[in-house]
């Protein structure tokens, strides 16, 4: 199937600003793109781009001071196939991961793994290894926290999500990745568009959303903690500790966000 993704962001900003974007589909699925999703602003500005250290394509720019809008619109081929499903994918000993899986191993800005081992342990110690306890983690998390975008907030941590429970997608997420790391499953955030295609209506307003991938049986899998069952439509745009690494913009100076839309429709045969 087809579908057309893109997004549009609009700031004021009261002097010139640096700016650095990630809304780029990922180059995982940029050999999908039927139409390139380029970064595009109002009033134009010269973008360089670059890819970060977990290979997230990026863009940055300087916000000239008055109204800016920026977005993109693409148009991307998927193979109609929900997220898949591995339930005999097994856990690695430590030891015999691969060295470029140690670091979704540790604590980072928002998965406090060291506050929450404890807690991990006593609640999943007993749960089999790999497929099982990485879903059971999922259940717990999408039925401790309550979702709602009133309790949105920046700065929530995994243990203020624990201790809070509530919060929004990238909440669930941040709690799961350090109660797997916790587990000594490798665990890295993303975040993507997340499609309504497959749902019945009515469908609430789209947004960005966050998910996560772990390590078993020599693949990364996609989990989701806040929606819990395989969805349609999934495109990632950047992964990697947490969301201090993938913010999808990130501005050097004040500003005000005075609008803000996603799509992901499909496109009908």
């Amino acid at each position: 199937m087809r579908i057309r993704l893109g997004c549009e962001l609009n700031y004021q900003f009261p002097m010139p600003t640096p700016m650095i974007i990630n809304l780029n589909v990922h180059y995982s699925r940029a050999g999908s793109l039927e139409r390139p999703d380029h970064l595009v602003t109002t009033p134009s500005v010269n973008i360089e781009n670059y890819r970060d250290s977990f290979g997230n394509w990026c863009n940055r720019l300087v916000a000239p001071a008055g109204a800016f809008t920026l977005g993109t619109d693409g148009i991307i081929h998927d193979d109609g196939l929900s997220d898949p499903v591995g339930l005999d994918a097994v856990q690695h000993a430590v030891e015999d991961l691969p060295a470029d899986t140690l670091l979704f191993l540790l604590g980072s800005r928002y998965c406090e793994t060291d506050l929450l081992s404890e807690e991990a342990w006593r609640l999943f110690g007993n749960t089999p290894l790999g497929w099982p306890r990485v879903q059971a983690i999922c259940d717990f998390v999408h039925n401790h926290v309550r979702f709602g975008y009133e309790y949105s907030r920046p700065t929530r941590t995994a243990a203020e999500t624990y201790s809070e429970r509530v919060g929004v997608c990238r909440d669930y997420t941040h709690l799961a990745v350090a109660m797997c790391r916790a587990m000594n499953i490798p665990t890295r955030y993303c975040t993507g568009y997340i499609s309504d295609i497959g749902l019945a209506p009515p469908h609430g307003e789209m947004d960005f959303a966050a998910w996560m991938e772990v390590y078993l049986g020599g693949r990364w899998w996609t989990f989701d903690p806040r929606n819990n069952a395989p969805r349609w439509g999934r495109v990632l745009i950047a992964q990697g500790r947490d969301a201090s690494d993938v913010p999808l913009t990130h501005t050097f100076g004040p500003n005000t966000l005075t609008g803000f839309k996603v799509w992901t429709d499909e496109i009908p045969a």
